[in-house]
């Protein structure tokens, strides 16, 4: 399991999520599941968990990636520590973290893909990270003023 925003984001593998002691030990209230290859977890209640299947490769739909980066996104802004993993943790996760955290930021794509993989161990399938590009290339972030605008605010 590694960070990649203090307190916030982390990516990990199957093994990270065998053992829940180290992730309630950091903090992580939240699991997104790109791991198409694995079957589903089995958590505590306190945990949430979505579980959002990706193939590491071609054949995802853009609506499903979309979804994974929005997530994802909508998590770091609402500051809801969250590990994000797929089978090994190289390629999936990495993707998605990386377009998350750019469209958080206002970055583009491949700065942050740099930033996360140099001098880390990676493996990002190049087709699937030009189709989480090309899927997520007109959604605004959760941190946008359009998103900021739309939130739902209870009546009162």
């Amino acid at each position: 399991m590694r960070p990649l925003l203090p307190g916030g984001l982390w990516i990990g593998n199957v093994f990270d999520v065998a053992d829940l002691s180290r992730v309630f030990d950091v903090g992580i209230e939240a699991i997104v599941d790109l791991a198409m290859n694995e079957k589903p977890l089995q958590l505590t209640r306190e945990l949430m968990y979505w579980r959002i299947p990706l193939v590491d490769g071609g054949d995802n739909s853009p609506a499903r990636l979309r979804t994974a980066v929005q997530t994802v996104d909508t998590l770091i802004e609402n500051q809801i520590p969250t590990l994000l993993y797929c089978s090994a943790g190289m390629s999936r996760s990495v993707a998605i973290a990386a377009a998350a955290i750019a469209r958080h930021r206002g970055q583009a794509f491949e700065k942050v893909l740099l930033e996360l993989v140099t001098g880390r161990p990676h493996d990002v399938s190049p087709v699937l990270w030009n189709d989480i590009c090309h899927a997520c290339s007109d959604i605004p972030s959760a941190s946008s003023p359009a998103n900021q605008a739309t939130n739902l605010q209870p009546d009162g």
